[in-house]
């Protein structure tokens, strides 16, 4: 299974979402990183071996993150951010992490569809 971290514009329980499905998860604010810089928060991801799980769009910018020097990284670009929304989509996005290959990768998730940058 996977290891994820989860920045803190995540809802905490979009941890528990990965949890239940058997991946190895954590958020920003379980480890007190909170308030951290993008750069600090892809820094703790690469060196742990952790795909992070983001609403932040700054971390789709593959000049700044290049996706082959990252273990993953997840970015959910919703038109609404509430909690359940964002909550609905992990669950969607469950079986989809739990088959194809994270590392590498920056994966775009919409309200019905992923895309996929190496």
């Amino acid at each position: 299974m996977g290891k994820f971290k989860l920045d803190e514009n995540m809802p905490n329980e979009a941890t528990a979402v990965l949890r239940e499905a058997g991946h190895d998860a954590v958020s920003i604010m379980d480890q007190q990183l909170g308030g951290q810089a993008d750069e600090s928060v892809a820094t703790v991801c690469r060196q742990e071996g952790r795909v992070v799980v983001t609403l932040d769009l700054d971390f789709a910018d593959i000049r700044a993150y290049p996706p082959a020097d990252y273990p993953g990284i997840i970015v959910l670009r919703l038109a609404r951010l509430d909690k359940q929304r964002v909550l609905s989509v992990m669950r969607r996005l469950i079986p989809l992490v739990s088959q194809e290959a994270l590392t590498g990768r920056l994966w775009i998730v919409g309200e019905s569809s992923v895309r996929v940058r190496e």
